[in-house]
């Protein structure tokens, strides 16, 4: 916790010595793309839940999931009045994304965070909302749109 606020989430850009994304485009997409592209989306959305009112559903074709264009509005509007953004640079990030999740406790980071003790809670509520996502019929979103 610094100045009262406690980090949750580590991100890191590019994922890999070949990948093209920036540290742009990946804050963008977290703060206003969707749950299908953004595991810290997904997982927010999944535990905002009650909160919100908006499930994760699939939409389109039925393959994606996401939480509609509705949903995806809210937790847009979430996310710029409860998260804050900060960054280092790194030569290396991917590595320096290993050895801060070694060290630094953040529950919402999944993948080389199993040893965290939320790591299955938050697990388990993506994989239950996944599976009634599925179980539901593909939200009709033609009479919405993403602002």
């Amino acid at each position: 916790m610094m100045d009262g606020l406690t980090l949750l989430y580590i991100g890191i850009s590019p994922k890999n010595e070949t990948s093209r994304q920036t540290l742009r485009s990946r804050l963008r997409y977290h703060f206003s793309g969707n749950a299908e592209g953004s595991t810290l989306r997904l997982s927010l959305g999944v535990l905002l839940e009650d909160l919100s009112g908006f499930p994760l559903r699939r939409v389109g074709s039925g393959r994606r999931m996401t939480l509609t264009h509705l949903g995806e509005q809210w937790l847009d509007r979430w996310l710029q009045e409860n998260a804050r953004v900060s960054w280092v640079t790194d030569r290396l990030p991917w590595a320096l994304e290993k050895e801060l999740l070694e060290r630094v406790p953040v529950p919402l980071n999944l993948q080389g965070n199993e040893h965290h003790p939320f790591f299955e809670v938050l697990s388990e509520r993506r994989r239950l909302a996944k599976t009634a996502a599925r179980l539901s019929a593909i939200a009709a979103e033609g009479n919405q749109s993403r602002s």
